[in-house]
């Protein structure tokens, strides 16, 4: 992704800037951006300091892993693809060493193999470049929050008010399959697969497939 396409999708439009704190945070949390783009890194800063946010930037999850202080609070925002060590190995790495700082992963790939992948390793989100700047606040926030980095007001009680295909391409979805493999094996067109998922997502009030993913694990 180029500067000016990252720039103008990240940073579409100012925030208000706060000089208090986030509303429910407490100001000893910190946001640890890690990318190896310094300009996704930089502008990433600027939006949640711009929010409220205090952040820390590192170039590499190695590096942050160095540096980090494991008895203070906050949450991660890592690249799903860097040299060395990648966001999804870094998450890895933070549950080995038992760790439960909230990691959202961030990627420049609209793959959803990866983001169902991330969230049933322990990812307190996954959001695709370019993201809207709300979207990104509103995923600190919830990383941030008392619960955990778990996703406040996920109801699986509305899975029930699906109809049975729409239980069908869910499944199939959490299973990480692409809307072109499950219009392949039901046999249906990838139009009417997008139809449904939007439906799907309409019934359940799930912003994204990572909400679909934590809503569907919690049911079970």
């Amino acid at each position: 992704m180029t500067y000016d396409e990252t720039h103008n999708h990240v940073m579409s439009r100012p925030l208000q800037r706060r000089t208090n704190g986030v509303e429910g945070v407490s100001d000893a949390r910190i946001v640890h951006i890690i990318d190896d783009d310094i300009l996704v890194r930089h502008l990433i800063e600027g939006l949640l300091e711009d929010t409220g946010f205090q952040t820390q930037c590192h170039r590499s999850a190695s590096i942050f892993l160095r540096s980090y202080d494991d008895t203070s609070a906050g949450c991660v925002i890592a690249d799903v693809r860097m040299p060395e060590m990648s966001g999804i190995d870094l998450l890895e790495e933070l549950q080995r060493s038992n760790n439960r700082l909230p990691l959202i992963v961030i990627s420049g790939e609209a793959d959803v193999a990866l983001a169902v992948d991330a969230m049933k390793k322990g990812a307190s989100d996954f959001l695709e470049k370019p993201f809207p700047p709300d979207s990104l606040v509103a995923a600190v926030r919830d990383a941030m929050a008392p619960n955990g980095g778990q996703r406040s007001g996920l109801n699986p009680g509305k899975l029930a008010m699906l109809s049975a295909r729409e239980r069908q391409i869910l499944k199939k979805l959490v299973e990480g399959k692409s809307s072109k493999i499950i219009a392949y094996e039901l046999g249906i067109s990838m139009r009417t697969v997008e139809s449904h998922r939007a439906k799907i997502k309409t019934k359940t009030g799930c912003r994204s497939i990572a909400d679909l993913v934590l809503m569907e694990i919690a049911s079970e």
